[in-house]
């Protein structure tokens, strides 16, 4: 009698499976270009490709591409991951030709750090690129530059904003330099900022000052100090904007951002908006932290984790970027996960955990009605089972 009721039950749930996918799926969009799972998925494999996307979704897509191509050197025969393989190459081939195209209109314009940056992304997609390795090698030319010594505090987009009035201008003084990823400058280093053509420099440190010629002394211009009258004291014109020290706190957390360490650029400036709470500088960087951490989460599919940070960002800016519309994406993320883990329970026969999913869903969607359904089939069958099993 047993060996009948499961017989009843898999049939029951093999209905509900294949009703609840279908509902679920004319309820909620489908990814874009995805096609059908093969049935069964290697788990190492699986890794590669979950990485991959998440990868190609940051817009890494050169890593991205390895990452395809491990997973289809584990399972050959993965023809979605072939195809998925093939339109990101056909993406970074784009990407490459649109940054050569850049990197040429930027010759002719005279930019040339600019010229080189474009080259050298060119490069960082394709480092077989034969057009952008030329290009470097003839059409480019070095540019002048100052040296300045780091100091504790100094990162790339604080001295892009120092020197050139732009913090987006640190990717310049990063490309100058060779520098790693995410760079933490250490004090004494020292480093190259670039002159960019048609980009004055606003540190008067970097202004070149005009050659001196020195006066012959005649009876009309006397020689230097012997000008009657007191002198006014020269001041050096610098001093000042140099003695000004970055906050140490908010440096470190715009260095822990800029390596993408969230939880700690978000701690960090935590510990400084303690002691000035409306500190301007300090909440914009928290923002930015929040809104990375979020977006890192919701790419790892942490959908829970992602909504706490967003839930922090709103009650700071309801309207920053596209929160609103990302708190959406991630609640429909979870209630996919619980009705599709109800699913799941529903087919190993663990009736009462999938109601507490199916739960779930209702709790945060009160008007799904396939959940609600699933519930009602579930619990009907829960009781046959009982009274089966009394007899």
């Amino acid at each position: 009698m047993r060996g009948a009721g499961r017989g009843w039950l898999a049939a029951a749930a093999l209905s509900l499976a294949l009703g609840g996918c279908a509902a679920l799926t004319s309820s909620t969009p489908s990814e874009p270009g995805a096609g059908p799972a093969p049935l069964a998925r290697d788990p190492l494999a699986e890794r590669h490709r979950q990485q991959a996307e998440a990868l190609e979704r940051d817009g890494q897509l050169r890593r991205a591409a390895e990452e395809w191509k491990i997973a289809l050197a584990i399972t050959p025969g993965d023809a979605r991951a072939r195809e998925a393989l093939r339109a990101l190459q056909a993406r970074i081939d784009q990407a490459v030709a649109e940054r050569l195209d850049e990197g040429r209109k930027a010759l002719a314009r005279g930019v040339q750090v600019e010229a080189r940056r474009k080259f050298l992304a060119a490069l960082a997609l394709d480092p077989s690129n034969r057009a952008a390795f030329d290009a470097l090698q003839s059409d480019t030319r070095e540019v002048e530059f100052i040296t300045h010594t780091v100091r504790a505090g100094d990162t790339l987009t604080a001295l892009a904003q120092r020197y050139y009035g732009d913090r987006s201008r640190g990717e310049v003084i990063w490309e100058t330099n060779q520098l790693p990823p995410n760079p933490r400058l250490a004090a004494g280093t020292t480093l190259k900022i670039p002159e960019i053509p048609g980009v004055p420099f606003v540190h008067p440190e970097a202004r070149r000052p005009a050659p001196a010629v020195a006066a012959i002394p005649t009876p009309d211009v006397p020689r230097p100090g012997t000008t009657p009258g007191p002198a006014a004291p020269a001041a050096p014109p610098t001093k000042e904007e140099f003695t000004a020290e970055v906050n140490p706190l908010l440096a470190e957390a715009r260095e822990a951002l800029e390596r993408s360490d969230y939880p700690d650029a978000i701690a960090t400036v935590d510990k400084f908006l303690a002691g000035k709470p409306g500190d301007r500088e300090g909440l914009t960087l928290k923002k930015q932290a929040l809104y990375g951490q979020a977006k890192s989460q919701m790419d790892a599919r942490q959908y829970p984790e992602s909504i706490r940070s967003l839930n922090q960002l709103a009650r700071l800016q309801p309207d920053y970027e596209d929160v609103p519309a990302l708190l959406r994406q991630a609640r429909t993320r979870i209630i996919e996960q619980h009705y599709t883990q109800g699913v799941r329970y529903y087919r190993e026969e663990k009736l009462k955990e999938a109601i507490a999913e199916w739960r779930v869903v209702l709790e945060m969607d009160p008007g799904n009605t396939n959940a609600r359904r699933n519930i009602d089939q579930a619990e009907k069958l829960l009781r046959g089972l009982e009274q089966r099993m009394k007899k």
